[in-house]
């Protein structure tokens, strides 16, 4: 039934299905006042006449038979409405409709009952499940009739059925399969009782229903209690194929086991080492540990619902899991951030530069978390809110919800989440690639000046293991930002309606995201010799054969000079 009601910030008008448009020109009817539900359905709300006014000279001879017929009920037999139904144009207009069709079906105005009120209809039994059965048809009326038409005749299709129904108690409603019995019965019925436009656009709108599998969705699995979480845009689509949860099941199940044992690793070598025990180091293992909680959290629960083809923790854990990847994935950016401020405090500023404390780093990642929470904690308050994926296989933000307050969310977050960091690293990348290519300029040029080939002092040394420790951290990043940039794009083209968005792309979207907590163990066991060398030392059956020089590349602080053999 499409409520009348006009929201107030946006004018826009929403049906009992929850889907809204604007606010047409001609001033809506209050459905407050109206007393049933045929007092909601006039003809400007649905009409399928071609033109306002036909112009062929036939069909206006034809308007002129039926208004005489109408005028002339006990003269005019049921043949001849029949032979208006079938002849050109059918019945022409939604007037002359809601008047023969009774005729036709050969129903008497003294037969007619009072249609049940919206109240009646609104406390049925079936009501929820009908109206989500009819929103499941939200994109398969015919292609390119006005949003308004396909509103109403959503509306119709509701009513249509929760009035069978509530006439003859000795049916029972089932969905899917009587949804589309129903419908089948409208499109029958429209081509019995007429021929014209309006039973055409039914025709074709029936034969879209059944190209799409017997009217099966990919919410179909999803629990009653979910159901309020789900935005009308993915009733439109079928189920995905079950290969595909399994090898999303498989895919995250793996990367989840990489990425807990890698980060576990990070974290127990890094705290259990006495030369990695340094106050920047803390941002590192708080980076591990932060991608270590995201597969803790991400992983199981998207293996048991793939198995499941849905998620079937609930609509609360379906919430919690949205929220544990915001935060785990804030808090690795922003501890990204800090371990590039560092890099660029050691390189940029040299001995000039104050050094970090335990304390200091201590502060940085407090101040690292209580930002993600506030951030993340704020869709539990009514500023967006969680939701399934397309796939309703894992949870996320909200970017289908059109109302500015939940997309402002979206954007703001972006903004302080993403933009944000990207620039404060950019900056502190470019400095840090300024410094480091002025300091390998000027150490060639004193090596020419004392007749060495290579120059290395105790604080060239340090400058060397720092240069290292910054492209590991810009490799880090780099990762990061890959990762989760695709998972943007799709945030920002729900928000702004840029291109359609399928269940199987937000779940590769999202998985692509999480992969990037299996980044960071594997980047730093390749590009951080002082942390491969912990690590082969604590966990020998990892390591095939170990170079000294790779071992003592980056701790080596001793100054050494080579001196360079004059030509032959």
């Amino acid at each position: 039934m499409e409520s009348n009601n006009t929201d107030v910030d946006t004018g826009e008008k929403c049906n009992l299905n929850g889907d809204c448009a604007p606010a047409l020109d001609k001033q809506p009817f209050d459905l407050n006042n109206a007393k049933n539900i045929d007092d909601i359905s006039t003809p400007s709300e649905l009409k399928f006449d071609e033109e306002p006014d036909y112009e062929d000279p036939d069909v206006k001879e034809k308007k002129k038979e039926i208004e005489k017929c109408l005028e002339n009920l006990d003269y005019v037999n049921l043949e001849q409405w029949q032979a208006f139904a079938k002849g050109k144009a059918g019945l022409i207009s939604d007037d002359y409709r809601r008047k023969i069709w009774p005729l036709l079906v050969g129903v008497t105005q003294e037969e007619l009952t009072d249609p049940p009120s919206l109240d009646e209809l609104s406390t049925h039994s079936e009501y929820n499940q009908v109206v989500l059965d009819v929103n499941r048809s939200l994109k398969r009326f015919p292609p390119g009739i006005p949003y308004e038409q396909r509103v109403a005749l959503q509306d119709q299709l509701t009513v249509l059925i929760l009035r069978v129904i509530m006439k003859y108690p000795h049916l029972k409603y089932y969905q899917r399969a009587h949804l589309l019995k129903y419908q089948e019965t409208m499109v029958k019925m429209a081509m019995n009782l007429d021929h014209g436009p309006m039973a055409a656009a039914l025709q074709s709108w029936g034969g879209q229903v059944a190209g799409y599998g017997g009217n099966q969705t990919v919410v179909d699995k999803v629990p009653a209690d979910m159901l309020h979480l789900i935005d009308p845009h993915w009733y439109q689509f079928p189920p995905m194929n079950p290969l595909w949860h399994g090898l999303l099941g498989f895919t995250i199940g793996v990367l989840g086991f990489i990425s807990i044992m890698g980060n576990g690793m990070v974290v127990y070598i890094f705290m259990t080492t006495k030369s990695l025990k340094t106050p920047s180091n803390l941002l590192v293992v708080n980076l591990a540990f932060s991608d270590f909680l995201m597969m803790c959290a991400m992983s199981p629960a998207m293996v048991i619902s793939c198995y499941y083809e849905t998620w079937v923790l609930g609509p609360f854990a379906c919430e919690l899991y949205g929220c544990a990847g915001s935060l785990f994935g804030c808090a690795s950016i922003w501890s990204m951030t800090m371990i590039a401020f560092d890099r660029y405090n050691v390189i940029v500023k040299g001995i000039a530069a104050q050094p970090m404390t335990n304390n200091g780093a201590l502060l940085r990642i407090f101040g690292i978390w209580f930002f993600a929470l506030l951030w993340t904690l704020a869709p539990f308050f009514g500023w967006n809110r969680y939701v399934p994926e397309g796939n309703m296989t894992a949870c996320g933000t909200d970017y289908l919800t059109k109302d500015w307050l939940s997309r402002s969310y979206i954007l703001v977050y972006s903004v302080f989440v993403y933009f944000t960091p990207l620039l404060l690293i950019i900056y502190s990348y470019y400095f840090i690639v300024q410094a480091v290519a002025a300091h390998e300029r000027s150490m060639r040029e004193q090596a020419k000046k004392m007749n060495v080939a290579s120059l290395r002092s105790s604080e060239a040394a340090n400058t060397n293991a720092e240069c290292k420790l910054a492209k590991v951290a810009l490799m880090t990043i780099s990762l990061w930002f890959m990762a989760w940039t695709p998972y943007l794009v799709i945030n920002y083209t729900g928000v702004f309606e840029s291109a359609p968005i399928s269940p199987l792309a937000t779940i590769w979207g999202s998985l692509f995201a999480k992969a990037n907590a299996v980044y960071n163990p594997i980047v730093y066991g390749i590009s951080h010799p002082k942390y491969r060398a912990a690590l082969y030392k604590k966990f020998p059956a990892l390591a095939c054969s170990v170079s000294p020089d790779e071992a003592g590349s980056v701790a080596s602080a001793a100054t050494t000079v080579t001196e360079e053999k004059p030509a032959a």
